[in-house]
């Protein structure tokens, strides 16, 4: 039971940000920017880095809506899978494995990133506006997930929400609906 009161309609980071729009407005912005703005990184290649972050700090509700959001972007699933089993042989890059590798430096703690791991991150290829955001977008996350968490947000346990959360992400990314969520209280109060 989350410790403010939220919408039950919105679980997760929704409920938050229709909580504060205020602040959420630049947040989303940040999100959008990074996770779907130009960029030489993939907007599958963003999930996952999302994904893993949201993983490692065993946040439900981030982790399972990413990994969603990367298999939709990806248009398979076994590269969530192998990346949160182990970096080091998902079927990735070599830079992507580098990146995904400080990005789960980042969520450690920035003290944890190594020269070592950005050399091994310019060698496999990556750029520093690359690494840069994949510092970032791995910072974003943890703010993200200590955000849902620490508020004891609703989290759903059916796998389908996931799916349709990805898809939004997907078809939307990190924008408010034009519409708003009106379209999910409708849902919720049809369960």
């Amino acid at each position: 039971m989350p410790y403010i009161p939220l919408e039950e309609h919105l679980p997760g980071i929704t409920g938050l940000l229709e909580y504060r729009k205020d602040t959420a407005e630049p947040i989303r912005e940040l999100t959008q920017f990074l996770l779907r703005g130009p960029n030489t990184l993939t907007e599958g290649e963003r999930e996952l880095i999302a994904t893993i972050v949201s993983h490692r700090n065993l946040c439900h509700f981030c982790a399972t809506a990413h990994t969603a959001a990367a298999d939709i972007l990806l248009g398979e699933s076994n590269t969530t899978t192998r990346i949160k089993q182990d970096i080091t042989t998902a079927p990735v890059s070599a830079k992507m494995k580098a990146l995904l590798t400080i990005a789960s430096m980042v969520q450690e703690s920035g003290k944890s990133v190594t020269d070592d791991a950005v050399l091994a991150a310019k060698v496999a290829g990556a750029s520093d506006t690359e690494i840069h955001d994949t510092v970032l977008i791995a910072a974003l996350f943890c703010l993200y997930n200590r955000y849902v968490d620490g508020l004891a947000t609703v989290t759903p346990q059916d796998p389908n929400f996931y799916q349709s959360l990805g898809q939004r992400l997907k078809d939307n990314g990190y924008n408010r609906l034009p519409q708003g969520y009106d379209h999910l209280k409708k849902q919720h109060e049809q369960q």
